[in-house]
């Protein structure tokens, strides 16, 4: 009787035990602590921005993080290095992982005075040496400038350009209108004449629909004929042919870069895009965009390719916001495949729609998502230029620091009409430390590398 007294005794204390330590481990849970064995890991990266509970920060790869932490001490731009638990999540606004532990230092620099969290082996990395030695020439207001792509107004398009030195100029149909070759060519020697740096000069020459040069029979014998149309007539050797043809067009009337491919994939004629689209399924349409980009290589002119991550169905953006309830697996699977086969043939810049993708980032519009380009610089490895579309649509133009925020999403280039209230609301927003300088250079850095690649530094030194 006495051995299994014994016995049950210990069974009824083991019990306790396991119990006692189960209400332990669950009230540390509850109170926010964590066992000294959870795993950590370690980030560095830029601090992008600082709130009252709310850190966000840019690692390495170019990819944006937000976390939830109170009293945060760090100064936007500088470096930080964080330990944090749980996994990261780049498509969440907020991340869940909690940050235990942040150390913050200067940002360092090599022996060029350029930032080594900006060097990377980058499409353009080649020209970063020279990159670097141009912006350290460069006052904070032309670095600003820089980030402006600005839609060529109707008049004093040459004053503006000296005054503010913006980093190039989009043009329409309207600003081609009955104009000759040789007035083509001095408008954009003019403008080239009174820029410190060259310009980008960039039209929407899709072909179909949408031509700003060919819509002028001065310039042109004929429209150029949508990828549709090409590729029904003669596959992808018309596709080939009509790029080049294009291309040496453009850089002979002084154009540098052409807001096209549109890459979207819509099969559907209903879809909005559909008359501007490949008309065809991933696959082919991802064999177009390679196309394309190979093609205009070596010819002088960029090419564009849009709208990431992916049209679909959606509305026009030019009237008002859309949404896009496609799944995530649903867009990495159809919509971004033409991207990426048009950044492994050499891509340089890609234009971000402004519709607002809902499983990738349901909050904002993917012009203004660090979300999607946490897609494009991480999920398709993108090192070249990103850009707006125009921030003066319907979709985004109502939306309190578009501007502002655009940057802070991950863009280089912003698209914008009213320059004036694009380039104020980056300099205060510099000034009162919403945006860093370190940030605004980096976004300029870049700009002038890819210049540089396209030998337009070499044109024009002032």
């Amino acid at each position: 009787m006495e051995k299994k007294y014994m016995i049950g005794l210990a069974a009824v204390m083991t019990l306790t035990l396991f119990i006692f330590l189960g209400v332990a481990i669950t009230d540390s849970f509850k109170n926010g602590k964590t066992s000294s064995t959870t795993k950590t890991t370690n980030m560095e990266a830029t601090v992008m921005a600082v709130e009252e509970d709310r850190l966000t920060v840019q690692d390495s790869n170019h990819i944006i993080y937000t976390f939830a932490i109170d009293g945060v001490q760090a100064e936007v731009g500088s470096n930080i290095q964080i330990e944090y638990t749980g996994s990261l999540d780049k498509n969440k606004d907020v991340q869940d992982s909690k940050i235990v532990n942040y150390k913050t230092s200067k940002v360092s620099v090599d022996e060029n005075g350029i930032s080594t969290d900006w060097l990377d082996k980058g499409i353009f990395s080649n020209y970063y040496t020279l990159a670097g030695k141009k912006l350290k020439e460069m006052t904070m207001d032309e670095k600003i400038a820089q980030l402006l792509l600005v839609r060529y107004p109707d008049t004093g398009a040459v004053e503006a350009l000296k005054k503010y030195q913006f980093g190039g100029y989009v043009f329409f149909a309207k600003d081609f209108n009955g104009k000759i070759k040789e007035q083509v060519q001095g408008m954009m020697a003019e403008l080239q004449d009174v820029s410190k740096i060259s310009i980008l000069t960039a039209v929407d020459e899709e072909g179909g629909s949408v031509v700003r040069i060919s819509s002028n029979p001065n310039l042109r014998s004929e429209k150029f004929k949508s990828s549709k149309e090409l590729y029904a007539s003669g596959g992808f050797e018309a596709i080939k042919n009509d790029t080049i043809e294009k291309s040496n067009l453009l850089a002979d009337l002084g154009i540098n870069v052409n807001l096209a491919p549109v890459v979207d994939v819509s099969t559907n004629s209903s879809d909005y895009m559909y008359g501007r689209s490949f008309g065809q399924g991933t696959e082919l349409t991802s064999t177009y965009a390679k196309t394309v980009i190979e093609a205009s290589k070596g010819l002088g002119v960029s090419y564009t390719m849009k709208h990431f991550p992916g049209y679909g169905n959606n509305a026009d953006t030019h009237y008002g916001g859309t949404t896009d309830q496609r799944t995530y697996d649903d867009i990495v699977k159809n919509d971004l495949p033409p991207f990426q086969a048009g950044i492994d043939a050499g891509g340089e810049a890609i234009l971000v729609s402004h519709n607002t993708v809902t499983n990738i980032d349901a909050s904002n519009p993917a012009s203004l998502s660090p979300s999607v380009h946490n897609v494009l610089r991480n999920e398709l490895g993108f090192t070249g230029i990103i850009m707006t579309d125009d921030l003066a649509m319907g979709a985004v133009s109502t939306i309190d620091d578009a501007v502002v925020k655009a940057i802070l999403a991950g863009n280089d280039i912003i698209m914008v009409t009213d320059y004036e209230a694009a380039f104020n609301s980056i300099k205060k927003a510099v000034e009162d430390g919403t945006l860093d300088e370190n940030l605004i250079e980096k976004n300029a850095f870049r700009i002038l590398a890819w210049k540089y690649s396209k030998g337009l530094m070499y044109q024009n030194q002032k």
